[in-house]
């Protein structure tokens, strides 16, 4: 998950002007458009990610920011346009497990009887061998995972006395289990106190460091304000501006002129889709 080989992100040259097929480009998404069923919620959205990137993708409730990201994933349909993963068409991209996903989720589900630990080891299953077996090396990896995120010595904990805030972490450190090349983050300070949005922010400070690839979807940046590289705004089913948070701060006003007295409710009134649920998923998450 290194960026060290690669180049590092020019800090004020938009990346989405940059030449696309640079091999350090690992999600590139070409004038397209995702919906539900037969609703396109965004369009023609352009957004271009690179290696070592912290990228925020911010937007008033229902904007259509978790539909870009779930469309960059294949959980929704793309109706237009063109997305490529790793320099693949995302048609023909299988190695799923280089993306780490981390769903939005107030919490994880109370019917669920499991440790920290067990639900970490599901983030594992993506690289396991045939037999579908931790090894001593997948355990290690599970281990690492927690420590990142501080909850080294809760390993053994059921995941039900966990605060909000740890269990988010919980779910970042099953995502980090899989190794992916890029992590892709739905909300994840919502629904916790500020203290833990620190906290929070605190461990992906950690993977920055770590040269970890992310891409978080927020409602507001707090916290995670100083980690960004990049930050995407999306309203009203379109991308309005993609700028450092530099060039953000001194157009602030006017990216969200209009934008932020109201919400805009295409993602909110969508029907949500059908999608596979693992045994940790809360049936509450929801898009932002």
């Amino acid at each position: 998950m290194s960026a060290t080989d690669a180049p590092a992100p020019t800090p004020d040259a938009s990346p989405t002007v940059q030449a696309a097929g640079s091999a350090d480009v690992v999600i590139d998404v070409r004038g397209a458009g995702f919906g539900y069923g037969e609703r396109t919620v965004l369009h023609g959205a352009d957004l271009t990610v690179r290696r070592g990137e912290i990228v925020a993708v911010v937007g008033p409730n229902g904007s259509g920011k978790s539909t870009l990201m779930k469309g960059i994933l294949g959980l929704n349909e793309r109706t237009e346009g063109a997305v490529t993963l790793f320099g693949v068409p995302a048609d023909d991209f299988h190695d799923r497990a280089r993306i780490g996903y981390v769903p939005q989720r107030h919490t994880l589900s109370a019917s669920v009887s499991a440790t920290a630990e067990e639900i970490v080891e599901t983030g594992r299953l993506p690289r396991l061998g045939w037999f579908g077996r931790l090894r001593a090396t997948d355990r290690q990896v599970v281990a690492r995972s927690l420590e990142v995120v501080g909850l080294g010595d809760r390993a053994a904990t059921e995941v039900s006395t966990l605060s909000g805030g740890q269990q988010r972490r919980v779910l970042i450190a099953r995502a980090l289990a899989g190794q992916p090349d890029v992590l892709v983050m739905d909300e994840p300070t919502a629904g916790v106190d500020a203290a833990s949005q620190h906290v929070l922010a605190d461990v992906l400070e950690r993977l920055v460091e770590r040269g970890v690839t992310m891409v978080v979807v927020t409602h507001e940046l707090g916290a995670l304000e100083r980690l960004l590289t990049r930050i995407v705004v999306v309203d009203a089913g379109r991308i309005v501006f993609d700028g450092t948070p530099e060039a953000y701060a001194s157009s602030r006003d006017a990216v969200h002129h209009e934008h932020d007295s109201h919400h805009h409710d295409l993602e909110l009134e969508t029907a949500r889709p059908v999608l596979g649920r693992g045994p940790f998923d809360d049936a509450r998450g929801g898009d932002a």
